[in-house]
């Protein structure tokens, strides 16, 4: 999300971190800024808005100078305004910072006890104070951001300017990307946070590894780890990429990119939101109070598409976690059916763009009938998010390919955490209880890796089926909806005819339609259905169905199956199973349109965002 663009060097540095900055828009800002060192003095320059109001103020004043530091930010802790964009400066220490300081608030009060007075809401702001104490104690620039990082715990890549040492420029990375570059004139270099931006200055690229820190001079490039301070030898390598491939970061396609974003992004949209000791959550940015969750009667939760599945899955969470009634409607139809909505209800409306048509439609009219609303959706101050009374927005980053993976992973990581905040206000869950499942939430974003370390195991499977015309799914509970979100991205971009079906269901219809030429997925996690769904796909086996089996590992298969496909995923409790077994489905869709040559990122006939009817 969060773009960092750094330069060292020569040249004036201003056009280049703006180039920069404007390849890296895909990611998605609310606001930018730039500091520039000069004459032995750092300006700030911050807007909000897009780049070029940014640019606008910059080409007034003709500015040049060297190092420079460049931000584009997602807000995440305060609004997007000119006061909390970056460039952070304070005693002439300017921070830019892509991540989130988690124990910012525990910082923050200790430097206010010292004295030190914040001029934002952000976490970020934090650091340039952080760094400003160590070097009053004594430390020099590079220790000084050394101890001031080994202080915090979250997620960091940033760029650190001072004024009393204007021939350096640190950075440094801890779980967020940052690459360095080198320049062809001595002692120039550049930083960012992704390839595409230094693509118009160099090949030459070094990728910073978590705890490491990064110093430059124009007598050259030092790279220490954080914790040792030891110095560490780095590979220097050549990137080919095309501009288009370099916006792919190297995938085939956008989708194909974004499913392999879904660790980043799942954790991304955990940041911030757990308490310091990670043993509950906190979504107090949504602004409603214990009393007011307390309050509601009823959830009744209107989406469309992908996301209308993710409201299903939510429903089992809030009814079985949070012991609230849930509804799950699809937007287009909710407000022509009179539905029972009061003071009493919330609604909650989830959309990956915040502008789909129906569901702004059916927010308004609950909004008519007396409801508080809560937006779930992935784009700051968009028309769903202005409409609501709170906003818990999924930091997916954007997402380009029309079939959505990463905001559906995103979507359900957000309204788990809602379950979450409920069960704790309503009391329905044990302290213990709320603990186990976020240490379950946060063994997440590792178990999605470890499926996706395993892609050439899907594109085989899909090479073994590309050729059918007809797909099955069958799940059973909260796993339900996964079938449902399986079947759509396989029609979505193969264009292969697929059916999502609850397993119970499967003999009062599908079953006449299974034969040898049909494959049948099965999601079989090990949870209180995994007996009944062994008994479906038995009858599948029985009608010589060809099984494509998604389970845990200690299924056990009757050996008389064989037309088989067996993939094994890892336990990480029942009622995340759906965001870890949504991962494969969607990779096997994927594979399964690249064989047979569809439009993987624009499929024919589909928009990204239904803004009309």
């Amino acid at each position: 999300m969060c773009g960092i663009v750094a330069y060292l060097g020569p040249k004036n540095g201003v056009p280049v971190v703006l180039d920069g900055l404007r390849k890296l828009e895909y990611r998605g800002y609310d606001s930018a800024g730039i500091a520039i060192l000069n004459q032995g003095r750092i300006a700030i320059h911050r807007s909000v808005g897009k780049l070029f109001s940014l640019e606008e103020k910059i080409r007034e004043q003709q500015l040049d100078g060297s190092p420079v530091i460049g931000h584009t930010r997602w807000a995440t802790h305060g609004r997007p305004t000119e006061a909390n964009a970056h460039p952070h400066k304070h005693e002439g220490v300017v921070v830019v910072h892509n991540g989130i300081i988690e124990n910012y608030l525990e910082l923050r009060r200790e430097l206010q006890d010292y004295g030190h007075v914040f001029s934002s809401e952000t976490d970020t702001e934090v650091l340039s104070h952080l760094i400003v104490r160590a070097l009053a104690a004594g430390a020099d620039f590079a220790a000084a951001v050394s101890q001031a990082l080994l202080r915090v715990r979250g997620t960091y890549a940033l760029a650190v300017l001072y004024e009393k040492a204007p021939e350096k420029m640190i950075v440094a990375r801890q779980s967020s990307p940052l690459v360095l570059a080198l320049g062809g004139n001595p002692g120039e270099y550049f930083v960012a946070s992704d390839i595409p931006a230094l693509l118009n200055w160099s090949r030459e690229v070094i990728f910073l590894d978590d705890g490491e820190m990064a110093v430059f001079t124009a007598a050259g490039m030092k790279i220490v780890g954080l914790d040792d301070g030891q110095e560490q030898k780095k590979e220097v390598r050549r990137i080919s990429w095309d501009p288009i491939m370099a916006e792919k970061s190297g995938y085939r396609h956008f989708m194909l990119k974004e499913i392999f974003e879904q660790p980043e992004a799942v954790g991304n949209t955990l940041l911030g939101r757990l308490n310091e000791d990670r043993s509950g959550v906190d979504l107090s940015e949504i602004g409603f109070s214990p009393e007011q969750w307390r309050s509601f009667r009823d959830i009744k939760i209107v989406a469309c598409g992908t996301s209308w599945h993710a409201g299903l899955v939510a429903k089992y969470w809030l009814e079985n976690l949070a012991r609230i009634p849930a509804e799950v409607d699809i937007a287009s139809e909710f407000r022509y059916r009179d539905p029972m909505v009061g003071p009493e209800t919330l609604v909650v409306g989830i959309s990956q763009s915040g502008e789909t048509a129906d569901t702004l439609a059916a927010l308004r009219e609950a909004r008519r009938r007396g409801a508080s609303l809560l937006a779930i959706c992935n784009v700051m101050e968009s028309s769903v998010a202005r409409l609501c009374d709170g906003v818990l927005y999924t930091h997916a980053g954007p997402e380009i390919g029309v079939a959505s993976t990463k905001a559906f992973t995103t979507q359900l990581t957000a309204l788990f955490l809602l379950t979450l905040e409920l069960a704790t206000a309503r009391r329905s869950l044990s302290a213990v209880q709320i603990s186990q499942q976020v240490k379950a939430l946060l063994r997440l974003p590792q178990a999605i890796e470890k499926v996706l370390e395993r892609a050439l195991e899907l594109e085989l499977m899909a090479r073994r089926y590309h050729q059918v015309d007809d797909y099955l799914y069958l799940a059973r509970g909260l796993n339900f909806p996964i079938a449902l979100e399986g079947a759509l991205k396989l029609k979505e971009i193969s264009y292969i005819h697929a059916e999502g079906y609850p397993a119970g269901e499967m003999k009062h219809g599908p079953i006449a339609l299974i034969d040898e030429a049909m494959p049948v997925v099965v999601l079989a996690p090990p949870d209180r259905h995994l007996e009944k769904i062994v008994g479906n796909f038995q009858e599948v086996a029985a009608r010589d169905g060809r099984l494509l089996i998604f389970s845990g590992p200690d299924l056990e298969i009757p050996a008389e199956i064989d037309k088989l496909d067996h993939f094994i995923l890892e336990v990480v409790g029942e009622e995340l199973n759906p965001l870890l077994y949504v991962v494969p489905l969607q990779l096997l869709a994927y594979y399964t349109a690249v064989l047979k040559g569809t439009d993987v990122d624009q499929p024919r006939n589909l928009a990204k965002s239904v803004t009309v009817e």
